[in-house]
């Protein structure tokens, strides 16, 4: 029986697929499909981890002859820690980098669509948009929605495409010689984009803060004015946010790889809870929108839920990741 054969008979015998086998090792299907029609030849690396999650021995699986299916004293367990090489590592960057631009877009969108209800009503109030008010309302709420829809075009297949590396937030695991001094370089060379986007968001944002302030001065009864400012300021908060959320996930996927910071071996046993947790409390903050704008009619006003409720998750992740750090 050659190595190939007994890929095949051990995998089978755990119940697993070719791509189960594959996640385990941290290889692409492909090479085990090549291992198993005798295509190619694993590295000795593999040869090693292929021993330890089958349970047998590395002379069972390197001679051709039958032989005898030794078992070893280390069993496969969920303890089994994978391991990370180069490719893997860069390929996780890379891929990161193209979701960050997505998912702050859908943010973005998210953030940014209560502008066109608040400027309807700042167009109707000004005199501009012959309608009236609850027309103007029932435009800017079609508006909200439309962008809000096409924000999920962004979260969901983006999200799907990503899950594939879920695994190295919730998993401990070992890197290959070379991987931690990459991500620090690639860290290092990111980290000015990263002050520069946080620094110039927070100047847009007290910008858009100034600008409302300063309607309210000139004439606090002007609704129009204010209205527009608030368009304003929003859309000012809604880049802001785009820069946070791009530059915030890239920063995450180094130190997801490097797991320092809030992806410590120690720190991932905690995480499922408060996975759950933040579920939980967007889909409050969403139904506290959806109820306050329908059933009180202030579509006007409403928006300040997704602010609000952006500053309180930061303060309890900020709060939660402090504990983490003490313990």
């Amino acid at each position: 029986m050659i190595l190939a054969d007994k890929i095949i008979d051990e995998r089978k015998k755990n119940g697993w697929s070719q791509e189960e086998l594959a996640d385990r090792l941290g290889v692409s299907r492909q090479s085990v499909s090549k291992w198993e029609s005798a295509q190619s030849v694993p590295d000795l690396q593999r040869i090693l981890e292929m021993s330890k999650i089958f349970g047998v021995s590395t002379d069972y699986l390197l001679k051709d002859e039958e032989g005898v299916r030794v078992s070893t004293d280390a069993e496969y367990t969920e303890e089994y820690t994978r391991r990370v090489s180069m490719e893997e590592a860069n390929a996780y960057l890379d891929e990161t980098n193209g979701f960050s631009r997505k998912i702050s877009f859908g943010v973005f969108l998210c953030v940014a669509s209560p502008i066109l209800l608040i400027g309807c009503l700042a167009l109707q109030r000004a005199g501009i948009l012959f309608t009236t008010e609850n027309a103007a309302s029932a435009v800017g709420v079609i508006g909200l929605l439309a962008l809000i829809a096409a924000a999920l075009i962004f979260f969901i297949p983006s999200g799907i495409a990503h899950a594939k590396w879920e695994w190295l937030s919730k998993e401990v695991f070992e890197t290959e010689y070379g991987v931690d001094g990459m991500v620090r370089s690639r860290k290092e060379k990111h980290q000015p984009a990263f002050v520069m986007n946080i620094t110039v968001g927070v100047v847009m944002i007290l910008a858009g803060v100034i600008a409302i302030c300063a309607a309210a001065l000139i004439d606090e009864h002007n609704e129009a004015l204010v209205l527009g400012c608030t368009c304003i300021l929003l859309a000012l908060i809604a880049i802001a946010v785009q820069r946070f959320v791009r530059v915030g996930i890239v920063q995450g996927g180094f130190s997801v790889l490097l797991q320092e910071n809030g992806h410590t071996k120690a720190a991932k046993k905690r995480d499922a809870a408060f996975e759950a947790f933040a579920g939980a409390y967007w889909l409050c903050v969403t139904a506290v929108f959806l109820l306050w704008g329908f059933l009180g009619n202030h579509w006007d006003i409403c928006w300040i839920v997704w602010p609000v409720g952006g500053v309180l998750f930061g303060a309890i992740a900020a709060i939660r990741s402090g504990m983490q750090d003490r313990e």
